[in-house]
């Protein structure tokens, strides 16, 4: 299930979606275009997936307790998969994360793999070492770090639920 480092025209698209102004547009349309594409796919592909490897994320609503579904960088390590929360270096945490936080059960699908997966956020060394991969795969997430230095960008990570 694991997903490729990027190859060379992937990190020419990285480069370009740090950028702040695509960043900044990523941020308020990308999930609406991936929605579409990914329904059109039949749940296999999304546009984001040009940048990084995505997952489709379903999480019960913290506030609604209705199912919300969002398409999603994950960062795979064996059957784990890591969730950074750095909005695009907004100025708040995205929703899913309180979602994630109220209720830690979730969907992830992937590539047409539909799996069961129980969320809890890293702390201190385990924050660090997924971290590092993260910006390893695209270093976006360090300039959205200086963008969003008023928050710490929470690191969640999925595990398949027992």
């Amino acid at each position: 299930m694991n997903p490729k480092q990027p190859n060379s025209l992937q990190r020419l698209a990285h480069r370009f979606a740090m950028l702040r102004p695509v960043s900044a547009l990523l941020a308020v349309s990308l999930h609406h275009v991936d929605k579409v594409v990914f329904k059109i796919t039949k749940g296999k592909h999304t546009l984001a997936e040009l940048f990084l490897p995505m997952i489709q994320l379903t999480t019960i609503g913290a506030k609604t307790g209705e199912p919300r579904t969002i398409p999603l960088a994950g960062i795979f390590e064996g059957e784990k998969i890591a969730l950074i929360g750095s909005s695009f270096g907004r100025k708040n945490n995205p929703g899913w994360y309180y979602n994630l936080k109220a209720n830690p059960e979730c969907e992830v699908q992937f590539r047409g793999y539909s799996g069961k997966y129980t969320a809890r956020e890293t702390e201190g060394e385990e924050r660090e070492k997924y971290w590092q991969l993260a910006v390893a795969y695209y270093q976006g997430y360090a300039q959205y770090e200086i963008r969003a230095a008023h928050r710490r960008i929470p690191v969640m990570i999925l595990e398949p639920a027992k």
